[in-house]
């Protein structure tokens, strides 16, 4: 089984091409799609409720606008509690259909091979950006590279959304820690990758090229706010992974 988490915000113009690309990446596969909203103003849901079946879709509407961190976690953790016999993977992805969904079977299938953590990298040889300025590409590439220095990360990519997740590492974060996630901007997913890391999850990564040029509306991500929550992430996460062995 394949339960595909997806944050959403103000996405309904996403919402249409975004079911069927998820549609066709699951064709002849037992999937699930869980949709968090983070207050959108718009009318995400109900798109999302008329293009996916009942059977098929749950969203989760939040009270307050808290960012995509909160949302991946409400959503690991709906996931921990619904299905723990089915035991699925989990892809996590953006709503804004800039990631490719024909590299999925590939990340799939190095679930197989033993690997608990596959990311999507534009950073991977052989990925890349298409339609982004130069400004996102170099304030992205020089965050990488700081952080990748002070953590002594191997991997390449460490903010991307599109993972896929085998169900038993959720259950470790969960085991492990107070919350799966708690940084609740988009610096979590280098959050949930440190914490990856520190369990020994085996971890890889494969080449992707992100399609910007695929999005209806502007990137949700307010630049110099990541920014500013990466520096004082760099100065507090690693204390806090101290104090927590």
């Amino acid at each position: 089984m394949i339960v595909f988490l997806v944050p959403t915000y103000n996405e309904e113009e996403n919402i249409p091409l975004l079911h069927r690309n998820l549609k066709k990446a699951s064709e002849g596969k037992d999937a699930h799609y869980l949709f968090v909203d983070d207050c959108s103003s718009d009318q995400t849901i109900a798109v999302i409720r008329s293009h996916f079946s009942a059977h098929e879709v749950t969203v989760i509407e939040k009270k307050e606008n808290e960012g995509p961190g909160d949302s991946f976690n409400r959503g690991m953790k709906h996931i921990l509690e619904t299905y723990p016999d089915k035991r699925p993977s989990v892809v996590t992805l953006e709503a804004d259909n800039t990631s490719d969904l024909g590299i999925l079977p590939e990340m799939l299938m190095l679930l197989d091979y033993g690997y608990e953590l596959i990311l999507a990298s534009v950073y991977a040889q052989g990925g890349g950006f298409s339609k982004t300025s130069l400004w996102r590409k170099v304030i992205s590439f020089t965050a990488n590279m700081l952080l990748r220095t002070v953590y002594e990360i191997k991997v390449q990519t460490l903010s991307s959304f599109y993972r896929v997740y085998s169900f038993g590492l959720l259950e470790r974060l969960h085991k492990n820690y107070d919350e799966i996630i708690q940084e609740k901007g988009f610096i979590s997913m280098l959050e949930i990758l440190l914490k990856s890391i520190s369990l020994k999850a085996r971890v890889v990564e494969i080449p992707m090229v992100l399609r910007s040029d695929a999005r209806e509306g502007k990137s949700k991500m307010k630049v110099f706010k990541t920014a500013r929550r990466y520096i004082h992430f760099l100065l507090t996460f690693k204390r806090k992974m101290i104090k927590r062995d």
